[in-house]
């Protein structure tokens, strides 16, 4: 029987899952080890073969250590709320849930087209996860968890004195006993001080509202970014370069109330957390950048002719006799307010204009310099004097306080904005010139012109005025945070509901037994460009606190029946705890049990994409760390180790269409404008330009249509060549060969088009970008397994090369690992017919020692994550023991389990032909043994005057004298001495014999 992995794929990947392979057991003796994959979203194009790069990292690593004898929990499952679904379910004008479950299960679309299905592609590629655990986030049975965790946080607050996250319970009895003076929380900074008089008497609505300055999730009135195409609110790291990172549409800064998550109360423990991770360090700087920790402190600045004060907040205090002016962001609140008439309306333009500007392109733009004077002054704290006040887009809102005192002899930013302005700069460094640039240095300088700092440097300088700010009531030390509270609310339909209803414009969260307050029906879930949220169309959406039911709006009385949150959480949400999910993924009481978590703690491995380091990366590590506050987790951290997998690049294919005109002399013909000719490589030059040689078959081209002879003639003129992506599914055998009749079918617009050849064939261009449909250069995973296999598509994807680098796919290159698989089949068999046999003899020497140099090298490969030299590895031992013709038992079955975490399909059926019944999933990684690699003997050169003239195999064991009696005897030695007497005889036991004269 030849290799055929169509036959036997499809028969292991049944058997695991009907034998539940793969199973985890949440008590057991083994020593536990989690791995986990960032679960993908699922989308109707499904997976191309960029994707499974870390799925099968894992699960080579996961196949391991349950060879190695642990207890392997490797789940997966879907991300199937969020925009990336609801965006493909307006494209195709599906409901969500419908395509959701398509996309994941496989089947028939709207269009008719057939959708493979994640788990089906999963599946296919042999993904060894334990299927009974698979969670999808828009099912109720785990969202009901993500509303309880919603409950949790927003009835706790975060208190200082504890470190920790308390129940709102102790803050309310605190707040009776004696007010909140003392409270040391993490509240807004419009807190008022009130006494436990002030607070018992207030109404409950009252005391809601203050309540809600303490908790954990609340409601407040932020600038978010606005995306009305979508019509949803995005996080930043949805938003790249003023667009949307989905769909690519217009964002802009609005005001809105929302839902917000208090994560900035754990800022300083998300960054001290990081020091323990075994992270990359791109990961975790990326992460200490966005917290952006700094010590400074918080100066007040009286405005003229208002009662209102604006604050800074500054790393530089040491400078403020320097400043000159203050800018506020263009989105502060006080800007509208202190704008005076004359500067209204270029200032209201200005505000307008920053708002479809993204914060990360407003810090990028360090050379475009705009501003607006708005006619206010502000009075410096310690001089007395009036400085302008300004609005920047370089200062955000978002950042501080959102307004800065400007100081431009000491910042860049602030003495271009003044050199742009014709601002004073004032030069408060002593001896420095401030001519070209700002003075940015700590240290190294003295301070001029500065009153009582004068003379100071650096770090005497903000002591001293720190203490000077607090000792006068104009300021304090403060340490800031980049960070921001994480937005929670988006005006979509697919998304976990809030779990809230409204008393009194109050918000209460709905009790756990009444949970889960599942998404209802409605009859239009496309959102609005508004901002009112779909769920407005929703008409029974009201809840019944006496019955803790969802009823009829019609039956909202305000005193028993309520009106439910409109907004939907956003798609972070269900991702931000999905790994306890796992693992006790059924549990109808509780989101996790006791006992579970306390045996899994956390995850050991995960893999997963870099471009989440902002994103899900920390906003699971702050949910990690509030439930671990309450009690609920035994670990702060979730994941032990992470890895980032690189990309896979798609290789696009290009036909290069000549956009030409032509006049044929004294005939009066013009080529008409749709004329589609397109040319093969060879004709088009590295600056996509014709080479002459291109010109000249044109022309015959033109000649031979026309059936003109070469003496006419001819005017042309050549506008261009245009590079057209085209599907590289149309590739011949997968290599440069354009199929030009599957071109033609392709559009109907190049039905009529003609080709230019060399040597019969039209061979295309090709370039290595991101793997995208837009570029048509995605390979579905599902075309290289009914052609290959999916052993030769996991070993090809390892093989690319290191786990966490860039690299390119090439179709052709799986030729290679194809040949190899079916070579390490043949070592099973004989003969034409290719036979199962397998001797008992013993193994030689030279067996054990390839044999026992794969284990070691491919144990040491996975431990290191070096997947690419296994692969290398298993190649180089398959060629050994080929030449040795070793069809060994005790060579070939230890053999078969090394490779089986790699390609598992073909070491299944192999291990299975040696008799087995149980999966080759079941048994024992080989030991490596240390004495098959030791050598016992040497191939000496012997060499006479110092040039080689034969090859001597001898025992290591031999003596000096030992080897120079079995030398001078051999016939080969006499032969080259003859009948001279050598004057020396060197011999280095186990490295040179050399005889001399």
């Amino acid at each position: 029987m030849q290799y055929n992995p169509s036959e036997i794929e499809s028969k292991w990947q049944k058997f695991w899952i009907d034998n539940k392979t793969f199973k985890a057991d949440n008590n057991s003796d083994k020593p536990k080890f989690y791995v986990l994959d960032m679960f993908p979203y699922p989308s109707g194009a499904g997976l191309h073969v960029g994707h499974p790069l870390g799925y099968i990292a894992s699960d080579i690593f996961a196949r391991y250590k349950k060879l190695k004898g642990f207890n392997v929990l490797h789940p997966i499952g879907y991300d199937s709320f969020g925009l990336p679904a609801e965006q493909y379910a307006i494209q195709t004008g599906q409901h969500p849930a419908v395509t959701t479950k398509v996309n994941i299960e496989g089947g028939v679309d709207k269009q008719g087209n057939v959708i493979a299905g994640y788990e089906n592609q999963l599946k296919k590629i042999g993904m060894g996860y334990d299927w009974d655990r698979e969670i999808r986030t828009s099912n109720p049975e785990y969202y009901k968890w993500t509303q309880w965790i919603f409950n949790q946080l927003f009835d706790s607050y975060y208190d200082n004195s504890t470190d920790k996250a308390e129940a709102i319970s102790k803050l309310v009895e605190t707040f009776k006993a004696e007010g909140n003076a003392n409270v040391n929380a993490v509240a807004d900074e419009d807190v008022t001080i009130f006494t436990a008089d002030e607070w018992n008497a207030y109404t409950e609505k009252e005391q809601q509202a203050i309540l809600l300055k303490y908790r954990l999730t609340f409601l407040a009135e932020a600038e978010v970014n606005w995306c009305a195409d979508l019509g949803t609110v995005l996080a930043n790291d949805e938003v790249i370069n003023g667009l949307s990172e989905r769909g690519g549409f217009p964002v802009v800064r609005k005001k809105m109330t929302q839902w917000m998550m208090r994560i900035t109360a754990y800022a300083d423990r998300l960054l001290t957390g990081l020091d323990g991770l075994d992270w990359s360090d791109a990961i975790k700087e990326a992460q200490r950048n966005w917290i952006g920790k700094s010590q400074g402190a918080s100066i007040f600045f009286d405005v003229v002719g208002n009662e209102q004060k604006i604050e800074v907040f500054t790393t530089r205090p040491d400078t403020v006799f320097g400043v000159s002016y203050v800018t506020l962001a263009p989105e502060h609140p006080l800007v509208a307010e202190i704008t005076t008439e004359k500067y209204k309306a270029k200032v209201d333009a200005y505000v307008d204009y920053t708002s479809k500007r993204s914060e990360r392109d407003r810090l990028a733009d360090a050379k475009n310099i705009t501003g607006e004077f708005t006619g206010a002054y502000a009075i410096h704290p310690f001089t007395g004097k009036q400085v302008p006040i300004w609005i920047g887009d370089y200062v955000l809102a978002s950042y501080g306080t959102g307004a800065v005192m400007a100081v431009p002899a000491g910042d860049e930013r602030d003495f271009a904005f003044a050199n742009h302005f014709n601002l004073p700069i004032i030069n408060i460094f002593k001896g420095q010139d401030i001519s070209e640039a700002a003075f940015t240095e700590k240290g190294g300088f003295e301070l001029q012109d500065s009153d009582f700092l004068n003379g100071l440097d650096y770090k005497e300088a903000v002591e001293k005025i720190i203490a000077a700010l607090e000792e006068k009531g104009y300021g304090k030390g403060k340490t800031n945070f980049r960070l921001r509270e994480a937005v929670f609310s988006r005006q979509r339909y697919w998304g976990e509901p809030v779990p809230v209803y409204f008393k009194d414009g109050m918000p209460y969260t709905i009790p756990t037994e009444a949970l889960p307050i599942i998404l209802p029906e409605v009859d239009e879930y496309l959102p609005t460009s508004d901002g009112e949220p779909p769920l407005g169309r929703a008409t029974q959406w009201a809840f019944d606190t006496t019955t803790n039911q969802v009823v009829d709006n019609s039956l909202i009385d305000n005193e028993t029946i309520f009106p439910i949150e409109l907004n939907t959480m956003p798609g972070w949400a269900g991702s931000s705890w999905y790994w306890l999910r796992y693992m006790d993924a059924k549990n109808e009481e509780e989101f996790v049990s006791q006992a579970a978590v306390n045996y899994w703690q956390n995850v050991d491995l995960y893999l997963g994409g870099s471009e989440h380091a902002t994103g899900h990366l920390l906003y699971s590590r702050f949910w990690q760390k509030f439930l671990f506050d309450k009690g609920l987790v035994p670990t702060d951290e979730y994941a032990k180790k992470l890895i980032n997998q690189g990309m896979i690049l798609g290789m696009s294919a290009f036909a290069y269409r000549v956009n030409f005109e032509y006049f044929i002399n004294d005939m009066n013909i013009e080529n008409e404008k749709s004329e589609i000719l397109f040319v093969s490589k060879k004709f088009i030059d590295n600056k996509l330009v014709l080479t002459d040689e291109g010109i000249q078959v044109i022309l015959d081209y033109i000649k031979v249509k026309y059936n003109y002879s070469n003496d006419i003639n001819l005017i042309y003129h050549m506008d261009s060549v245009s590079p057209i992506h085209i599907d590289v599914n149309m590739l011949k055998d997968g290599g440069d060969e354009l199929d030009t009749d599957q071109f033609k079918a392709w559009r109907e617009d190049f039905s009529n088009a003609e080709f230019i050849l060399e040597d019969g064939k039209f061979i295309t261009g090709r370039e290595v970008e991101k793997m995208s449909k837009s570029k048509f250069n995605v390979i579905s995973p599902d075309t290289i397994c009914d052609e290959y296999g999916a052993d030769s598509l996991r070993l090809y994807e390892m093989f690319l090369g290191p786990l966490e680098q860039t690299k390119p796919w090439n179709t052709q290159g799986l030729s290679g690992v194809y040949s190899f698989l079916k070579k390490f089949w043949r070592l099973y068999h004989s003969g034409p017919e290719e036979t199962f046999f397998v001797s008992d003899d013993e193994p030689t020497k030279e067996e054990m020692k390839a044999l026992h140099q794969t284990i070691k090298k491919v144990d040491e490969d996975v431990n290191n994550f070096s997947f690419n030299t296994s692969v290398s590895t298993f190649m180089i031992a398959v060629n050994e023991l080929g030449k040795l013709k070793s069809n060994k038992r005790a060579i070939l079955e230890p053999l078969a389990i090394v490779l089986s975490p790699y390609a598992p399909h073909i070491a299944e059926e192999l291990w299975s032909k040696l008799g087995h019944e149980t999966s080759i999933a079941e048994a024992e990684f080989p030991v490596f043994e240390e004495k098959w690699l030791v050598a016992d003997s040497k191939e000496y050169p012997v060499s006479f005057n110092g040039k080689m003239k034969f090859l001597l195999e001898l025992p290591l064991s031999l003596s000096k004298d030992e080897i120079q009696e079995i030398v001078m005897n051999d016939e080969r030695t006499i032969k080259q001495l003859g009948d001279r007497t050598p004057k020396n005889i060197i011999i280095v036991p186990g490295k040179i014999i050399n005889i001399v004269g």
